[in-house]
C-alpha cells in the first residue's frame, strides 16, 4: 500500500471543522474528482454509513463505494473506498490476488486542537499500489497523481471550512 500524510492548520475550532466534514451533502464541494456522494443505507453519517461516490476522473465516471470504517466525534473520520458491488460478497482471488471487495484507498481525517479557534486537519491516505511489471511502471505518475490528488483535497477542505466557520451557520458572523 502506498502512504501519503498532509497536516494544516485550520482557522476554526475542533467542533466546527469536523461538524463541517462529517456533513454527507458538503464532500463533493472539497473531495477532488467528487461529483455526487449519496448515502446507500439508512445512516448518512457515523461509523458503518455506506455512500455510493461518483468520481470526474476526465470522461470517465466510476461509481464506487464508500463507508465510513472509523469515527470518533470531534477526533477521527476515515472513509474506505471499494469498487462498487453488486450486492454479493466477494470472493477471495484464487490467485491469491485482492478480492473485489477489497479497499482501493483508505482516507483518515483527524482533528486536533490548535489553541483557541484554531484546529489541525491531519489527511492521512493509504492507497492500493498496482502489482507486476506495468504496476511497477506505473506506480510513481500514480504516487504523483494521488499526491496532487490529496493535496488538493486538503486545501480545499480547509478552505471550506474556514468559510463555514465564518458564516452565521454556526452562530459567528465574519
Amino acid at each position: 500500500m502506498g502512504h501519503m500524510k498532509y497536516a494544516c492548520d485550520v482557522g476554526a475550532p475542533v467542533e466546527v471543522a469536523f461538524t463541517y466534514t462529517d456533513n454527507h451533502q458538503f464532500v463533493p464541494d472539497w473531495a477532488f474528482a467528487v461529483t455526487a456522494f449519496e448515502p446507500l443505507g439508512d445512516s448518512d453519517h457515523g461509523s458503518g454509513a455506506i455512500f455510493g461516490t461518483t468520481l470526474r476522473v476526465g470522461f470517465w465516471h466510476p461509481v464506487i463505494e464508500c463507508e465510513i470504517t472509523d469515527y470518533r466525534r470531534n477526533a477521527v473520520i476515515e472513509y474506505t473506498l471499494r469498487r462498487r458491488r453488486t450486492g454479493k460478497s466477494a470472493p477471495a482471488q484464487p490467485d491469491g490476488g485482492t478480492p473485489v471487495g477489497a479497499p482501493l484507498c483508505v482516507i483518515t481525517l483527524r482533528f486536533d486542537p490548535l489553541g483557541y479557534g484554531r484546529a489541525v486537519l491531519t489527511s492521512e491516505t493509504e492507497y492500493r499500489v498496482p502489482s507486476g511489471l506495468t504496476g511497477r511502471l506505473l506506480s510513481r505518475m500514480l504516487a504523483a497523481a494521488v499526491q496532487s490528488a490529496v493535496r488538493r483535497t486538503e486545501s480545499q477542505l480547509r478552505r471550506e471550512i474556514e468559510e463555514f466557520h465564518g458564516t452565521d451557520l454556526v452562530g459567528r458572523i465574519a
